[in-house]
């Protein structure tokens, strides 16, 4: 991915704004959508939301990957193994060597697709 793809995605389309505890803890409240009538606004803030979870959920496998990739450094004394990740992560070993591949790639500045 070029890195204008790479730094759109990484734009947040709406702001993820968090919600009063006592609103968190009515199941029918969600970001205040519940209150909002118009079907067209509606539709713009839930896909708004949409689109920053998306974002939110693929910059924190990044994360998830680029910590992997560190934990199985074969230059850290107390490196862990696939295995070892993968039980911490509750992954599987395969998606675990996934991810510190995907890591190690993320940090040699390698690009996303």
């Amino acid at each position: 991915m070029a890195d204008s793809e790479r730094t759109e995605r990484r734009l947040r389309p709406a702001p993820l704004l968090f919600e009063p505890t006592a609103a968190a803890a009515d199941p029918e409240h969600f970001f205040d959508l519940e209150s909002i009538e118009d079907p067209r606004q509606l539709l713009s803030r839930a896909t708004e939301l949409t689109l920053a979870f998306r974002a939110a959920a693929d910059r924190a496998v990044e994360y998830q990957a680029v910590a992997a990739a560190q934990l199985a450094d074969p230059h850290r004394f107390d490196r862990l193994t696939p295995a070892d990740i993968a039980r911490r992560a509750e992954w599987t070993e395969d998606y675990a060597k996934k991810m510190v591949e995907f890591g190690r790639g993320l940090l040699r500045g390698e690009p996303t697709d």
